[in-house]
């Protein structure tokens, strides 16, 4: 078995030669401006030929639904989040730097916040629980 079958993401290992689309929508996702994130992590998810765009999908549908909570929309950030979770699962705990673990268990908090305000009162969530995406 070759070095690549036997490791998918061989990329997924390394923090190292990020792309700058990447990095302009981690900045953003951090910044809380979502829509903004969503555009540059789309770009790089169109420009990553690897598998390891589908961490960038997770990350991208991640603030996707964020930006549906931030607009009161239960269905799409229910459906967003579900959607990153499942890519998100894909990868360990830490990849290319970032810590996936954490972004994971915080879009669970947010969601199991909406969750519990419901469609009514989504307007009441509290935005602290919008967290960081963090590099290590």
């Amino acid at each position: 078995m070759s070095t690549s079958e036997q490791n998918p993401l061989p990329e997924a290992d390394s923090a190292t030669a990020l792309p700058w689309q990447l990095l302009t929508g981690l900045e953003l996702f951090n910044a809380r401006e979502f829509f903004e994130s969503h555009e540059a992590l789309e770009d790089a998810w169109r420009a990553e030929p690897g598998p390891i765009r589908e961490l960038y999908q997770g990350i991208l549908q991640a603030a996707v639904s964020y930006l549906h909570i931030t607009h009161q929309n239960y269905p799409g950030a229910t459906i967003m989040a579900q959607r990153s979770q499942k890519k998100l699962a894909k990868f360990p705990d830490t990849c290319l730097g970032i810590d996936i673990a954490a972004l994971r268990r915080d879009l669970e908090t947010a969601i199991a916040e909406i969750e519990r305000l419901g469609p009514q009162r989504m307007a009441e969530f509290d935005v602290s629980l919008f967290k960081p995406v963090i590099r290590k």
